[in-house]
């Protein structure tokens, strides 16, 4: 939840959480989110490694793709997160790709969390 809560502060666009345990299994679950340019992308990057390593003590795994910053993936080992560039998103569709997943309310849960 505080990835995604970090990335709506700063403006991510349509930050959703998907629940994969049940569909994928090696994750608990797939943060995305988008932004209009690369320069929008790096800092949601930046600002959802600092948060989770703030609120979490958790570093990611690994990142890919922060070098043309048009898809970059965030491994933290129980959840990755997915920052686009919007027409990367809509490209790939990786809500659709994985429909079956469901949708976890996480502005309810960083509410009632604080």
């Amino acid at each position: 939840m505080t990835a995604a809560h970090s990335a709506d502060a700063k403006l991510g666009e349509n930050t959703v959480v998907l629940a994969m345990t049940e569909l994928f299994g090696v994750v608990d679950a797939f943060v995305i989110t988008s932004a209009s340019n690369s320069r929008h992308v790096r800092t949601l990057v930046e600002e959802i490694e600092s948060a989770v390593k703030e609120s979490h003590q958790q570093a990611p795994v690994r990142i890919e793709g922060l070098s043309d910053a048009t898809w970059v993936l965030m491994d933290y080992g129980d959840f990755i997160a997915h920052v686009f560039l919007q027409e990367t998103r809509e490209y790939y569709d990786l809500e659709h790709l994985w429909s079956g997943a469901p949708r976890i309310h996480w502005r309810d849960a960083v509410e009632h969390a604080g």
